[in-house]
């Protein structure tokens, strides 16, 4: 591993000016580097599923900590995952994997084949699967992605050409993620029926507000009428509750930013994340209740001086506008899916206040009650313990690594 860093470092000292057509010839040969790279990543994670060494850390899956410790995204770290145990299954492609000539989306693609159900349909079918395999590899490394992908659907239908139906609901999937402008894209993926009656809401919406002189695009019209549907489930009031109270908008500004009339950009957090500039939080504080946190010079919610055993409403408020999701170490769960924990336990002396309290999704308040350990230092930074005492650390920040705290 050190060998290899020394080798990025000296990449990365190259200076690439005035090289012209050399830079294509170097972009063919790191791509080529990365697939192998890639190639030990799958096989890797792939090791450290199999032996569970994830749970040393608290996670409950390879995804979760490839997310929480390697700031993965989920499409990254679900890939990497599933490539694992695809490449375990698939030799050939793991050969040309690791030899740089397949990529790693070509092994996602290729790695359908590999479903439990599928490996059983071809299981059934006598289907030579060690010869498949070595189709697919030779294929890949002299076709385009979109070549290789056809011939994997291709193969998946001549398996599948007179199997019984398959359940419609299996298939449906609905991600949505949030930019660094705090804007909103999805994609989702229904079966007929669900699309039918996604549509058929969204329709009756669409139709029940057409003004006179109306020039919205049919695009902007869906999406109008999507968020008028979450207006309605909102103010309806019969959406299953959220940690004991109903899901509603949350928003998060300061006094002085809400009562300045300037627009002050990115003065207000929502609940997800998101930020919005002060007019923006006016608007939607306009209609909405208003609950008061006093903070502290430092920015932190001070004790609200409760005694009781059990959370309040209103200390739960200020543990989450302090921690603002869960606090063990490579976790990113959202406010609305943690429970709030007493670091002291209540039935060892420790009370119920801000000091003593912290944010844990429900998988992670069940680990600090198994062995873990949380602890807040005096600069406001949570800390996590394994059972053993060691603390878990993410991958090196600059503060952690003397050459990356010299090259910042």
């Amino acid at each position: 591993m050190e060998r290899l860093t020394a080798a990025l470092d000296a990449l990365a000292g190259e200076d690439l000016r005035g090289q012209g057509p050399a830079l294509l010839d170097r972009t063919r040969t790191l791509v080529s580097a990365r697939n192998r790279l890639d190639a030990e990543i799958a096989r890797t994670v792939r090791q450290a599923e199999c032996q569970q060494a994830f749970e040393s850390d608290g996670m409950t899956s390879p995804q979760s900590w490839l997310r929480g410790h390697c700031r993965l995204s989920a499409a990254a770290a679900g890939q990497a995952v599933r490539n694992g145990r695809a490449l375990a299954q698939l030799p050939a492609v793991a050969a040309a994997h690791a030899a740089g000539a397949v990529t790693g989306g070509q092994v996602a693609v290729i790695g359908q084949i590999t479903r439990p159900e599928r490996l059983a349909r071809a299981a059934a079918q006598d289907v030579d699967l060690p010869g498949v395999d070595r189709v697919l590899a030779e294929f890949a490394t002299g076709h385009e992605h979109a070549e290789t992908a056809r011939l994997v659907h291709a193969y998946l239908q001549r398996l599948d050409q007179d199997g019984p139906e398959p359940d419609p609901t299996q298939g449906r999937s609905f991600t949505l993620a949030t930019h660094p402008d705090g804007r909103v894209t999805g994609r989702f993926d229904l079966d007929p029926v669900g699309g039918e009656k996604l549509r058929a809401v969204l329709e009756s919406m669409v139709q029940a507000h057409r003004p006179a002189g109306d020039e919205r695009s049919r695009a902007r019209q869906q999406a109008d009428a999507l968020v008028q549907w979450a207006d309605n489930t909102l103010a309806a009031g019969a959406a299953p509750l959220l940690r004991t109270v109903k899901p509603h908008v949350a928003l998060q500004i300061a006094l002085p930013d809400l009562l300045d009339p300037a627009t002050s950009p990115g003065a207000a957090r929502l609940g997800f994340g998101a930020t919005l500039s002060a007019a923006r939080a006016r608007w939607v504080a306009c209609d909405a209740d208003l609950t008061r946190i006093v903070l502290d010079p430092d920015g932190v919610p001070l004790d609200l001086g409760r005694t009781k055993r059990l959370v309040t409403p209103e200390l739960r408020k200020a543990v989450e506008s302090r921690d603002r999701h869960c606090v063990f170490t490579g976790c990113d769960a959202p406010t609305h899916w943690c429970e709030v924990h007493h670091v002291i336990a209540w039935m060892y002396g420790g009370q119920t206040n801000l000091e003593n309290s912290g944010l844990l999704c429900e998988r992670h308040h069940t680990q600090v009650h198994h062995g873990f350990r949380i602890h807040r230092d005096t600069t406001g930074r949570w800390h996590t313990y394994r059972p053993d005492g060691t603390e878990i650390r993410l991958i090196p920040q600059p503060a952690d690594d003397p050459e990356l705290a010299r090259a910042g």
